[in-house]
């Protein structure tokens, strides 16, 4: 793509040249490309008049969504299952895995999706214990330490990127620590996903879970999770429809009963599926495939690199992400002397922000500019 982002800004967002407001709450919810307002149009009439949709279209959107979900990642479509945000494919996680009793870990100041699924397991002899945070930050090496360490951990969930101060874990060191111990290691992806590129056919991952709400631009109640190939068919799904059954494919002998699930992830796949909403999802996430993941990344990295020099060159206001670009994604928090006051005046010049944990956060994406940015900070200048 040329004049990378200035060509797809224009033909997907052109309204930011028209509207006051600075968009930088992408880790919030992501607006939607033009070309998934006009997928919305589109299906919006077909559902009008739904004995005109032929089921192979809706079924043709369920499997592109697979496809592209799983490009993002560097996955097969056949170990996608469409999920419709985070926290359920985070539950089937907890849910399926055939866990042991024992102690899962994860990162205190981990997002509550990461957490309460997670606790529920009480009853099966399994708890959830939190790796106290070091600065504010989570402290890898200790949680490393404890996989390597101990003897009762059974699963480790992290977050790829923290939804409150953007720390990116390395996702390879975690994950053979546990794979050495013979530990399930769980990801929350949906903070880095389409923000960074990701290969998890290169990294020992059982499941990647991730709503596509937020960085991947599309509508709520879409998402995906991914299962490690070698784990499909030896996870026995822990809810069960009829859309995960082999005979859910023909509808005109859905009464014959054969208990037979799918032998990919669609086995995960417990419902009708919101085929309007994946059609709107697989345009905007076209349009992010078409813009190259990696890109993207290096477009917020040097978005990033604007707030780190300016709260570095401040001495009122501490950066609460990492500085090391190897560690942060496209969430940038930082903490002001005086939050309520640099937060009113961010408001007032309608930038769009949002305070998490005690500091306010940008995440700018691929349709915002360096200007735009200089503006933003200029604000807080004043």
């Amino acid at each position: 793509m040329t004049n990378f982002p200035t060509a797809l800004r224009a033909r997907e967002y052109a309204w930011m040249d028209q509207d006051p407001s600075i968009y930088f709450n992408a880790a919030s919810v992501g607006p939607l490309p033009a070309a998934a307002v006009a997928a919305t149009q589109e299906w919006a009439r077909l559902r009008e008049r739904p004995q005109h949709i032929p089921l192979a279209l809706m079924q043709g959107a369920a499997a592109t969504a697979r496809a592209q979900f799983g490009a993002l990642i560097g996955a097969d479509a056949d170990e996608i299952a469409l999920m419709p945000n985070t926290t359920y494919g985070l539950n089937l996680a907890a849910r399926a895995l055939p866990l042991r009793p024992g102690t899962i870990l994860t990162f205190d100041g981990e997002f509550p999706s990461c957490v309460y699924p997670f606790q529920a397991l009480g009853s099966r002899g399994i708890t959830l214990d939190l790796i106290p945070r070091v600065n504010g930050l989570p402290d890898e090496d200790t949680l490393v330490q404890a996989i390597e360490q101990r003897d009762d951990v059974v699963a480790v969930v992290v977050s790829w990127v923290q939804f409150a101060t953007g720390f990116v874990a390395d996702l390879e060191r975690i994950g053979n620590a546990c794979r050495a111990k013979g530990v399930f290691f769980i990801v929350d992806g949906i903070q880095g996903c389409g923000v960074r590129p990701i290969d998890v056919h290169a990294l020992p991952i059982d499941m990647f879970a991730s709503g596509a709400q937020k960085w991947q631009l599309s509508p709520w109640g879409t998402g995906f999770v991914y299962v490690r190939k070698e784990l499909i068919t030896a996870i026995e799904p822990h809810d069960v429809g009829w859309a995960c059954m082999k005979s859910s494919t023909d509808y005109t002998r859905l009464t014959d009963y054969e208990y037979d699930f799918f032998d990919d992830a669609r086995r995960f796949e417990v419902v009708t599926l919101a085929y309007q909403d994946f059609a709107v999802a697989n345009a905007a996430t076209g349009v992010m495939l078409e813009a190259g993941v990696a890109n993207i990344a290096a477009h917020i990295e040097a978005l990033g690199d604007q707030v780190v020099q300016w709260v570095q060159s401040r001495k009122d206001v501490r950066l609460v992400t990492p500085a090391d670009p190897a560690r942060r994604a496209g969430v940038f928090a930082f903490t002001p002397d005086n939050l309520p006051a640099m937060h009113d005046r961010l408001r007032a010049a309608h930038v769009v922000h949002t305070v998490r944990e005690g500091a306010i956060r940008f995440s700018p994406h691929l349709y915002n500019t360096s200007e735009e940015m200089k503006r933003a900070l200029a604000v807080l200048d004043s």
